[in-house]
């Protein structure tokens, strides 16, 4: 079954059981892929609608950090429960040493020498670790690796 099958089978399954949060989460989640496939006239695969959660998630990570700092706890714990049913949508992350390894693999694979080289790097980890691991880490261990020792 794809992900946006299960999506709309969840979809349903909350309507039945009129869980009104998580079946707008979803609904929100299902809008964001239909807009994305009309935008560009093409119907997503599993890696796009991946690629859309995690935007989605990203987007409520931001709105979380900007509550707090507005002192909002009532939206705060909307979006962080908004993330919580995102998230089930996820693959399962990977830890710090699987993430650290697959980086030195890149780096092997490209024949990557320096910083001048993280594009070529980052490009495929990104393809093999995407929805896995946060980026923003994955781009710190790629400097460290790339770094002149």
């Amino acid at each position: 079954m794809s992900l946006k099958a299960r999506i709309s089978d969840d979809m349903k399954a909350a309507m039945r059981a009129r869980e009104s949060e998580r079946l707008g989460t979803i609904r929100l989640l299902l809008a964001a892929i239909k807009q994305r496939e009309v935008d560009e006239r093409i119907e997503l695969d599993d890696s796009a609608v991946l690629a859309v959660v995690e935007k989605l998630i990203k987007q409520r990570k931001d709105a979380i950090t900007q509550f707090q700092q507005a002192g909002r706890d009532d939206l705060v714990a909307k979006e962080s429960a908004e993330v919580e049913v995102l998230q089930a949508y996820m693959p399962a992350a990977l830890s710090e040493a699987e993430v650290a390894a697959e980086v030195q693999r890149a780096v092997a694979e490209s024949g990557a020498t320096g910083p001048q080289d993280m594009g070529k790097v980052m490009g495929l980890v990104k393809a093999r670790l995407a929805g896995r691991a946060d980026m923003t880490a994955v781009s710190a261990l790629v400097k460290a690796a790339l770094a002149p020792k």
